[in-house]
Formats: structure tokens, C-alpha cells, sequence
């Protein structure tokens, strides 16, 4: 008899979004299907910079924390409708040079089986503000 895969909610998606917060990708992680890909907001290519498989998409998450040590996403907002979810928020975070991003932005997600195939993230593009 085959049951039925969880179903990822707004409320998983929130899980998500709070292990951003704490800076956590094991807990990232354990949200991401095995063939896991996630597009960044930013980089050379048309979709962003694309990590394919889940040791890429690991080091993709840390390269944010790297780039910005204290980024944040507040005002969190979530939908899922069949297998696509989406989570808008408000980026905040500090490069090393000092300067500060904030900006709105969103995930778009496809989901299988409980879990999150693709993490596509859209941000606006907004100068950084200068340091004080």
C-alpha cells in the first residue's frame, strides 16, 4: 500500500525561512529533495548563479552567510498551491566592506514528495547604502 508524501504548507515554508535565520544548513538542508537545486538572486548567468545536486546547493547557502554574516529576512509572507510555493521577505545584511543591502525579494519554490526541488530566489536590485 503507498501513502502519501507529506505535503509541504505555508508552515514548512516558514521552518525554512527560520533556519535561514539562524544560519542553519542542516536544517536548510533536511528541506531539500536529493536532486536539489537552488538559483541565486544574483551572478553571471541569465537565472542567477545555479547550484545543481545538494553539495552545491549546500555551499551556495553557506556563500550567503559569507557574503553577508549578519543577513536577515524579516516580513516573512507564504503560499503554496499544488507543487509551487512562494515566500516573499525583506533582505538585510552587511558585506565586509561595511556597506548594508536591504531590499525586498522572493523564492519561488517547486516541491516533490514533501520536499523542495528548486529554490529560485528573485530579490530587487537597490544600490547597497553606504556604511556610517
Amino acid at each position: 500500500m503507498q501513502t502519501a508524501a507529506p505535503e509541504v504548507t505555508a508552515e514548512v515554508l516558514q521552518a525554512f525561512a527560520d533556519a535561514w535565520n539562524r544560519h542553519d544548513v542542516d536544517a536548510l538542508m533536511s528541506f531539500m529533495a536529493e536532486d536539489c537545486v537552488f538559483e541565486a538572486s544574483a551572478g553571471p548567468g541569465v537565472c542567477g548563479t545555479r547550484y545543481a545536486g545538494r553539495d552545491a546547493v549546500r555551499a551556495g547557502f553557506a556563500e550567503v552567510w559569507a557574503t553577508f554574516p549578519d543577513a536577515h529576512w524579516a516580513n516573512a509572507r507564504h503560499f503554496v498551491h499544488g507543487d509551487r510555493g512562494v515566500s516573499e521577505w525583506t533582505f538585510t545584511g552587511t558585506r565586509a566592506d561595511g556597506t548594508r543591502v536591504e531590499v525586498h525579494g522572493c523564492d519561488l519554490f517547486t516541491l516533490r514528495d514533501g520536499k523542495i526541488v528548486l529554490k529560485n530566489s528573485y530579490r530587487k536590485n537597490r544600490p547597497p547604502i553606504p556604511s556610517a
